[in-house]
C-alpha cells in the first residue's frame, strides 16, 4: 500500500507564506511639501543633487520646481522653458548670459511677477530701458538689480529703472554713459535705496551724487570709486544718518579741504575707503577724529605712512582694520600706528617699501589679538618679524608673506609651533623648507595653503601636511618641483574636502597622481599644466571621481589626447572653463565636449591636430561658449558668418599670435622673475 508524506511547514516558514506582500505606497506622499522643502534646503554641497532628485518620479520632480527659489541659467534663449518649470524663483543670475536681449527680460518680468526679488545682469549685454522698464513694472518686489559693466546703458534706462520703487540695492559700476540726470531720475524714484554702487560711472558728478544724499535718506553703503567728484558733494553725504560703508576710491578731486565736511557728520560710518585719494594727507585725516564708530579704513596706495599721518589716526579708539597697501612706510608711522586702536584686528601692508623688521616689531608687540596680517612683498624683514608675529600674534588666522625673499627657512618652524589657529597662509615664492611644512601641518584649522615656487620643499613636507591638514580645501604647488605622486597621494589620503590644487609644472607627476585626487569628490579646479606625464588615463580618473569640476587647465599636458576627452565629456557635466593648448587633442576629441552643457570658456592653442574645418564645427556644437582664445592663424580659415553668428550669440572670441617656448629650468625662471621686480 502507497503511503504519502505530509509535508509540514515550520513555524518561521508558515509566518513567510501566509505573509501579505508589502505595499508599493510611497510614503513621501504623506509628507507635507513644506517638511520635503526642509529635506531639499540641505542638497546644498552638490549641485547635481537636486536634479538627481527630480529624475525620481513625477511628484518629486513637481516639488523640486515649486521649491527652487534661486537659478543660475546657462543660455538665455532657454529662458521660457525654465521660467515655466520653476514658477516660485526669487532670485535670477543671469551672470552665465552674455546675451540678454529685452525680449528676456520681458519674458522674465511676465513669468516670475511680484516673486522676483533680485535679478544680476553684471555679465549680460543687449538689452535696454525696455527690458528694465518691463522688470520695474511688473516685479514689484524687486529688491536687488546688478547693472555693472552695461557700457551701453543711457539716462533713458536709469529712469526706466526709477519705477522699482522698492528698490534697496542697485549695482551701476561702468555705466560710463549713465549722467547726473539717470542717477537724478533713480535718486528721486527709488528711495528706499540703502546701497548703490557708481564705481566708474564717469558720467556722475557732484549734481547726482548729491541728489542721492538728499533724496536716498536710508542709504548704508555708497561706493562712487573713480567718479570725478569734488567737495562740493560730500557735505550732503556726510549727513546721511544711516550711512555705514563709504567708498572714494579714485576720487582725484577730493582733498584735504573735502574731508573736512566729517567733523559734523556721518557718526554712523564704520568703513571708509580714500585708497588712491593723493591729494589727502594727514591734516585730512585729522578730520576722521569725530569718526567715533569708524572700524575699517583703506588708505591704501596714498600718502606715506609717517608719524604726521598716523598721529592724525589716533582718536579711532574703534578701528579694527587698517590696509595701507602700497603706501610709502617709515618707522616711526608704524611705531604710532602701534602704539594706539588697541583693537586692531587686521593690519595690511602688501608691497609696502618701507617696512623692516624694528617697524614691523613695534607694531606688532602691542596688537596681540590681531587676526589677520598681509605682508606680501616686504622683502626687507627676516627671522627677527617672524619671531615677533608668533610670539605677539598667536591667533592669527590669515598670514600672506608671498616674497618675502630674505625670511630664512628656519623662521617658518615657529609659525606651526606659536600660531596654531592659522586657517590660510600664503607663504609663495619663500625659502621654507621640509621642517618648516612639518611644524605648519599642526595647525589643524588650516583651510587654504599656498606654497609656488617653494623650491626646498619635497613629498617629505607635503605628505605632513596631508597628515595633519584635514580642513584643506585649497593647496597651492605651482611650480614645486620637488614634488611628486607621493606627496599629492598623501594629500588626496589626508583632505578629502579639496576642492582646488595647482600642480601646474610639477614635472614629476604623473597619472597615479590624478587617480589618487579622484578620491575627493569636491574638487571643482585642477590646474596641472606642464605636466607632461600625465596622460588621458589620469584625466579619466579626474572625470569619472571628481564630477564637480568647474576649471580644468591641462596646458602643455602633451600625452592628453582624444582619449582623455570622452571620459570627460561623459562625466564632466559641471565643467565651465578648460585650457587645452599644446595638447595632442585633436577635431574628434573637442567635438565631443560639445556634450558639455556648461562648457563657456575654451583656449586651444597650438593644438597641432586641430583643422579650421573641425575647429568651426566643435565651435557650434559648442552652444554655451562665451569666450574662446585661439592661435590667430585661424582667424582668416573661418568664415565671417561664423564670427557673426557667435557675436550673435556673445561669444568674444580672443587672438594670440605666440609662438611656441620652452621651459626654462626652474630655478633660472624664478632668477628671471626676480630681475623683473624692481
Amino acid at each position: 500500500m502507497a503511503t504519502t508524506t505530509e509535508l509540514k511547514l515550520s513555524p518561521p516558514l508558515q509566518s513567510i507564506k501566509t505573509q501579505k506582500p508589502i505595499s508599493n505606497t510611497n510614503f513621501f506622499h504623506f509628507l507635507s511639501d513644506e517638511l520635503i522643502f526642509i529635506i531639499l534646503d540641505f542638497l546644498n554641497s552638490n549641485p547635481t543633487d537636486r536634479k538627481s532628485f527630480s529624475l525620481v518620479c513625477k511628484s518629486f520632480y513637481s516639488i523640486e520646481s515649486k521649491h527652487r527659489r534661486t537659478l543660475t541659467p546657462l543660455r538665455s534663449d532657454h529662458l521660457p522653458s525654465i521660467l515655466t518649470r520653476y514658477p516660485s524663483l526669487t532670485r535670477l543670475d543671469l551672470t552665465l548670459c552674455p546675451r540678454v536681449t529685452d525680449s528676456s527680460l520681458i519674458t522674465i518680468s511676465n513669468a516670475c511677477k511680484s516673486n522676483l526679488q533680485s535679478i544680476d545682469l553684471s555679465r549680460s549685454k543687449y538689452f535696454s530701458g525696455a527690458g528694465l522698464q518691463s522688470l520695474a513694472v511688473n516685479c514689484k518686489n524687486m529688491v536687488e538689480i546688478d547693472l555693472s559693466n552695461a557700457t551701453e546703458l543711457k539716462d533713458s534706462a536709469a529712469a526706466a529703472l526709477a519705477e522699482a520703487k522698492n528698490l534697496e540695492r542697485l549695482w551701476l559700476g561702468r555705466c560710463k554713459r549713465i549722467t547726473d540726470m539717470g542717477v537724478g531720475c533713480i535718486a528721486v524714484g527709488c528711495r528706499k535705496l540703502k546701497l548703490i554702487s557708481l564705481k566708474w560711472c564717469l558720467g556722475v558728478g557732484d549734481l547726482g551724487v548729491e541728489l542721492l544724499a538728499l533724496k536716498c535718506k536710508d542709504l548704508r553703503s555708497l561706493d562712487l570709486s573713480y567718479l570725478p567728484i569734488t567737495d562740493k558733494c560730500l557735505p550732503s553725504i556726510f549727513e546721511l544718518a544711516c550711512l555705514e560703508d563709504l567708498v572714494l576710491e579714485g576720487c582725484f578731486g577730493i582733498d584735504d579741504d573735502s574731508l573736512a565736511a566729517f567733523k559734523h557728520g556721518c557718526k554712523s560710518l564704520k568703513k571708509l575707503d580714500i585708497s588712491s585719494c593723493q591729494n589727502i594727507s594727514h591734516n585730512g585725516l585729522a578730520s576722521l577724529t569725530s569718526g567715533g564708530v569708524l572700524e575699517q579704513l583703506v588708505l591704501s596706495h596714498g600718502s606715506p605712512v609717517t608719524l604726521a599721518l598716523a598721529d592724525s589716526l589716533k582718536r579711532l579708539t574703534m578701528l579694527q582694520s587698517i590696509k595701507l597697501d602700497g603706501c610709502s612706510i617709515t618707522y616711526a608711522g608704524l611705531q604710532a600706528i602701534g602704539s594706539w586702536c588697541m583693537s586692531l584686528r587686521e593690519l595690511s601692508l602688501s608691497k609696502c617699501p618701507g617696512v623692516t623688521d624694528d617697524g614691523l616689531s613695534s607694531l606688532l608687540t602691542k596688537h596681540k589679538d590681531l587676526r589677520k596680517l598681509d605682508i606680501t612683498c616686504c622683502r626687507k624683514i627676516t627671522y627677527a618679524s617672524i619671531d615677533h608675529i608668533t610670539v605677539s600674534c598667536t591667533t592669527v588666522t590669515s598670514l600672506r608673506m608671498e616674497s618675502c625673499t630674505l625670511v630664512p627657512r628656519e623662521a617658518f618652524v615657529l609659525i606651526g609651533q606659536r600660531c596654531r589657529l592659522l586657517e590660510e597662509i600664503d607663504i609663495t615664492d619663500n625659502e621654507i623648507d621640509d621642517e618648516g611644512l612639518q611644524s605648519i601641518s599642526r595647525c589643524s584649522e588650516l583651510s587654504s595653503l599656498k606654497l609656488g615656487i617653494c623650491l626646498n620643499i619635497t613629498d617629505e613636507g607635503v605628505s605632513q601636511v596631508g597628515m595633519g591638514c584635514s580642513k584643506l580645501v585649497e593647496l597651492d604647488l605651482y611650480r614645486c618641483t620637488g614634488i611628486t605622486d607621493s606627496g599629492i597621494s598623501a594629500i588626496a589620503r589626508g583632505c578629502p574636502g579639496l576642492k582646488m590644487i595647482n600642480i601646474a609644472y610639477c614635472k614629476d607627476i604623473t597619472d597615479s597622481s590624478l587617480i589618487s585626487l579622484s578620491k575627493c569628490s569636491s574638487l571643482n579646479t585642477v590646474e596641472s599644466r606642464g605636466c607632461p606625464l600625465i596622460t588621458s588615463l589620469g584625466l579619466a580618473a579626474i572625470a569619472v571621481g571628481c564630477k564637480q569640476l568647474v576649471k580644468l587647465d591641462i596646458k602643455k599636458c602633451i600625452n592628453i589626447d582624444d582619449a582623455g576627452m570622452i571620459p570627460l565629456a561623459h562625466f564632466s557635466q559641471n565643467l565651465r572653463q578648460i585650457n587645452l593648448s599644446y595638447t595632442s587633442v585633436t577635431d574628434v576629441g573637442l567635438l565631443s565636449l560639445a556634450s558639455i552643457s556648461c562648457l563657456q570658456s575654451l583656449t586651444i592653442l597650438h593644438l597641432k591636430g586641430l583643422t579650421a574645418s573641425g575647429l568651426a564645427a566643435a565651435l557650434l556644437a559648442c552652444g554655451g561658449l562665451t569666450k574662446v582664445k585661439l592661435q590667430a592663424t585661424f582667424k582668416s580659415l573661418l568664415p565671417q558668418a561664423l564670427f557673426e553668428h557667435f557675436e550673435a550669440r556673445g561669444c568674444l572670441f580672443q587672438w594670440r599670435d605666440k609662438f611656441f617656448r620652452a621651459e626654462l629650468d626652474p630655478q633660472c625662471w624664478k632668477l628671471q622673475l626676480e630681475d623683473a621686480i624692481p
